[in-house]
């Protein structure tokens, strides 16, 4: 018994944690630009006037699962310029990413999905926005940073609102995306 109390090796099963049960598991696995695309019908006339442009910007998310606790998690921004009611241009960068989200409830998946997994692909997808504008000869957006926490609330929010009103939102069917 003596022996077991002072060898290391013996103690070691139960600090390893392999006994143990783990807790949730969150990682990025990979995260990669699956489409963009850039347009400016009017060039080169657009070059020629003063640059004051209205700009309408689009966000979107959309999540699926494409193996045992891997989600592949897809935020899709659209950015199109407008001078004198007509496109000065049009972009839009599809920004990808794999994440290991293991033993996360219902809820807690959701939520995962919807808010930290766009915050992590957020940077990405902004710089390949600017590096598109840039490239077609116009001034960089700038996109300011993005709560997708309180996009999310916002959601959760109108959702709850919408099942309260009662039969309106069984009659519409679920949305392909999720828009925020």
């Amino acid at each position: 018994m003596a022996e077991d109390e002072n060898n290391p090796q013996a103690a070691a099963p139960a600090a390893d944690g392999a006994d143990q049960p783990q807790g949730p598991q969150f990682a990025l696995q990979r995260i990669y630009l699956k489409d963009s695309s850039f347009e400016s019908p009017r060039s080169p006339v657009v070059f020629q006037g003063q640059w004051s442009p209205k700009i309408n910007f689009d966000i979107k998310t959309r999540s699926s699962k494409v193996q045992d606790d891997i989600y592949e998690v897809i935020l899709v921004l659209t950015a199109e310029a407008q001078m004198e009611e007509q496109a000065a241009f049009l972009v839009e960068v599809h920004q990808a990413g794999l994440f290991l989200c293991k033993d996360f409830d219902e809820a807690q998946l959701e939520q995962l999905l919807a808010t930290m997994c766009p915050n992590i692909l957020f940077p990405y997808a902004r710089e390949a926005i600017d590096g598109l504008v840039i490239k077609g000869s116009f001034p960089a957006l700038m996109l300011s940073p993005i709560n997708f926490d309180a996009l999310y609330a916002q959601q959760k929010q109108a959702q709850e609102q919408q099942a309260a009103e009662g039969g309106a939102a069984d009659e519409e069917p679920p949305a392909a995306e999720t828009v925020q």
